[in-house]
This record gives C-alpha cells, sequence and structure tokens, in this order.
C-alpha cells in the first residue's frame, strides 16, 4: 500500500461491530488496557447522540471513530487505525470527519481522553487540541505500570 493511500470515511452502525472490533484487535496494544470489549462498544452504539465513522480502503474498514455529542460539546471516545495502515493520514481524515459530523451537531467545544505517552498525542495536538487536565494513574498495564489519562478539548465554530 503507498503512503497516504486513498480513503472514504463513511457512516456505520451495529452492523459494523464484528469489522470494528477487528480494528479495535489489531490497533490497541493489550498491553495499556485501553481497548473497549464488543459489550461495551454494543452498549454505547444505541446511546442518543452517539454517531460511528469507518474508514474504509477497498470496502475493507480499516479504522473507525466513535463521537458522541451533548448539547453543545461532543467527546471523542475511541478512533483506531490498522497497524499496517497507521501513518497514512487515515487516523488525521477520521479526526477532521469528527470535527466537522461534532459541528454539523451544534459542537462548539470537543474533548478527548488519551493515554500518556500515546503516539497519537502528536495528531491530537496538530489539530488543536490542548491539554485541560489529567486523571493520574487511570490507566494500568499488564505489567502493573501505571499512566496517566490526558484529557484534551478544542473549542471549535464561532
Amino acid at each position: 500500500m503507498s503512503a497516504f493511500a486513498p480513503c472514504a470515511v463513511v457512516e456505520g452502525g451495529p452492523a459494523d461491530l464484528d469489522r470494528v472490533m477487528r480494528v479495535m484487535e489489531d490497533s490497541f496494544d493489550p498491553c495499556f488496557g485501553e481497548a473497549w470489549t464488543a459489550a461495551q462498544f454494543a452498549g454505547m452504539m444505541p446511546l442518543p447522540g452517539i454517531w460511528l465513522s469507518l474508514a474504509k480502503q477497498d470496502d475493507k474498514v480499516i479504522g473507525f471513530g466513535l463521537g458522541r455529542s451533548v448539547l453543545d460539546e461532543a467527546e471523542l471516545l475511541l478512533l483506531a487505525v490498522n497497524r499496517d495502515s497507521q501513518h497514512q493520514g487515515i487516523g488525521r481524515s477520521l479526526l477532521n470527519h469528527f470535527v466537522d459530523t461534532a459541528t454539523q451537531r451544534g459542537a462548539s467545544k470537543l474533548h478527548l481522553e488519551v493515554r500518556d505517552g500515546n503516539p497519537a498525542l502528536k495528531l491530537y495536538n496538530a489539530a488543536g487540541f490542548v491539554e485541560a487536565g489529567r486523571r493520574w494513574k487511570y490507566y494500568v498495564g499488564r505489567d502493573g505500570q501505571v499512566y496517566d489519562a490526558v484529557t484534551l478539548e478544542k473549542r471549535i465554530g464561532s
């Protein structure tokens, strides 16, 4: 696959759970305990304000983003890209789609949370997200090492 191969970002739904879980299992390192279970993911899908975006390449799901909006705020709950498709702009496409969708839903403030040290922090910072706080020792790795959760925010719109 060539660098920055094009992908389409489309809306997904509950029927895409198996494909989303394959991406999640591939992209989230199990040693950090960040991935959701299928039951957790399925439990979020019917809630008000939830939307799922899929990054597809040749009809294969290679990434996804899960967002939630409440009133004038939106939260990026999950963003994942298959390991062999990372560093090709797909995460950026999903993040941009999240921002666009949140804007269309009337959000003026965006939130997300990420493990301190996660390489995705560079993507979020480059997109204008700034640190708003920390949850100290939030993630516990398989080896017992603890990691802070960094909460990020971004204001959008007027």
